[in-house]
């Protein structure tokens, strides 16, 4: 397996390239670079600025596994707002080609949430509807749609995110599987077992549940995920792909964080 950071984990005072080589030299092989409302890749960015974040990874020697779209988050696929909703989808269209122009062959991709407004069989149809509607372009660009399970009230079971999947049906169209993010109600190595080969991409992150609300994600090794295990299920079902840490890291010293990122990662994985 392969090991990445989420950019989310550099100090705002960096620049990209900066960043790229501390991950380098922290022991990482690839950054998670996020498309943000500003910043180095927007929704609107050009070819030209998505193949100079390339040629900044390259001369670091870093290589980009995914593209995220933490933009995305404002503008739910499922909102009950019309004019929202066709934002999230320009901007997941949009994620689509920047990710092909940098030779990325996936995006995250949080395909809605439950609200009040939007009931849960409503959120599941709208969800699908509109991954549906993207298919044509990510099966053009040759580009993998992989869903994540996050903290969106939605596709709360393995057995629910599996069946979400292979109802649409594409190679185009897999798991985000964030190991973190299910401690809270379920056990991470059971549900990558289940998921199985629709995984095409693994975040980590480590969890307390004695908090039980957001403030319990922590970095890795200093939770409860029971990471032996995780690391079993991925070998069971054959996963040698990406996993790529989405951690906060230290809130000084931004490097030391990553290092002791990079240790963990790799005492686990590699």
């Amino acid at each position: 397996m392969k090991c990445a950071i989420n950019a989310g984990a550099f100090s705002d005072e960096w620049d990209l390239l900066r960043g790229f080589r501390f991950a380098k030299e922290s022991g990482f092989d690839g950054v998670e670079v996020n498309l943000c409302e500003g910043g180095p890749l927007t929704p609107e960015s050009t070819q030209s600025d998505a193949q100079q974040v390339v040629a900044q990874a390259r001369s670091a020697g870093i290589e980009l596994p995914c593209l995220l779209p933490a933009v995305l988050g404002k503008h739910a696929l499922t909102s009950a707002d019309r004019e929202t909703a066709e934002k999230g989808l320009h901007i997941a269209a949009r994620s689509l080609q920047i990710a092909a122009w940098m030779g990325l062959d996936a995006i995250l991709l949080v395909p809605g949430r439950v609200t009040p407004e939007v009931p849960y069989d409503t959120a599941y149809d709208r969800a699908q509807g509109v991954i549906r509607d993207l298919l044509p372009e990510a099966e053009r660009l040759k580009v993998c749609m992989c869903v994540e399970n996050v903290w969106n009230k939605f596709l709360l079971s393995p057995l629910e995110m599996s069946r979400f999947i292979d109802e649409i049906g594409s190679e185009y169209v897999a798991a985000y599987f964030d190991v973190g993010n299910v401690l809270v109600f379920g056990y991470p190595e059971q549900w990558i077992r289940i998921l199985g080969p629709r995984i095409k991409q693994v975040h980590v992150k480590d969890f307390k549940t004695s908090v039980g609300n957001i403030q319990g994600f922590t970095n890795l090794l200093e939770g409860e995920v029971n990471w032996p295990a995780v690391r079993a299920a991925l070998d069971e079902i054959g996963y040698d792909g990406w996993v790529t840490a989405e951690v906060a890291g230290y809130s000084i010293h931004h490097e030391l964080g990553l290092k002791a990122t990079a240790d963990a990662i790799r005492r686990v994985f590699k």
